[in-house]
């Protein structure tokens, strides 16, 4: 029984719409990351064992096909991530003075 493409990836309202493997809440842009970082598809299917390794695949091909878009999107992510980082560093540090 064959399996079409288009059922290995999912849109979750709870990721800002953004696809996901089936089944799972882990995003194309998360796998994407990981591969990025070095890891094979097959590292990435045995280490998070949640996800198949048709879906990781799947998600791989869709990072391909639209490298430009994903690329933005991992680093408008990654530059949130590091602003949410240093506000609460900051408030953290004013919150020692404020102790100490």
């Amino acid at each position: 029984m064959s399996v079409p493409i288009n059922d290995l990836l999912e849109p979750k309202a709870h990721r800002k719409g953004r696809l996901c493997v089936t089944g799972t809440g882990t995003t194309v842009h998360r796998i994407a990351v990981w591969y990025k970082m070095g890891m094979s598809p097959e590292e990435i299917s045995r280490e998070f064992v949640h996800l198949p390794i048709a879906g990781v695949y799947a998600a791989l091909a869709y990072y391909h096909a639209n490298q430009a878009e994903m690329e933005a999107e991992i680093a408008a992510d990654q530059a949130e991530e590091e602003r949410i980082e240093a506000e609460w560093l900051a408030a953290r540090q004013e919150q020692e003075k404020i102790a100490a």
